[in-house]
């Protein structure tokens, strides 16, 4: 399992960017294993990338724009969806990995299941 974070480089939004190197800086921060395919440089990760997002998950007007999260080939969500998973302590969950032992995430799990 690969968490592939589709970007743009060079975007000329200013919220966007920020989304950017919020997500990529928690990934990082984390030690969280992932690939960065930028949509902006390579027009086969924009093509695949627009391609592989839900319908119910594209904008009303225009192309999906980034950040978005996929894990392998399965679509996961946008920025929103990745702040709601941070704000409640499942981003890994939100990934699909396993939470690692320690974390809030893995003691929120362990709680529950007790």
């Amino acid at each position: 399992m690969v968490i592939k974070v589709y970007i743009a480089s060079s975007s000329g939004s200013t919220a966007i960017k920020k989304q950017q190197q919020d997500l990529l800086g928690f990934l990082e921060a984390n030690k969280i294993e992932f690939e960065e395919k930028d949509i902006a440089a390579n027009e086969e990760n924009r093509k695949w990338m627009r391609e592989n997002v839900p319908e119910n998950s594209r904008p009303a007007t225009g192309n999906p724009l980034p950040p978005r999260i996929f894990n392998d080939s399965q679509y996961l969500g946008n920025y929103d969806d990745f702040f709601d998973a941070r704000e409640n302590n499942a981003v890994y969950s939100f990934l699909g990995l396993t939470a690692p032992p320690g974390s809030k995430e893995a003691e929120a799990l362990a709680k529950q299941e007790a």
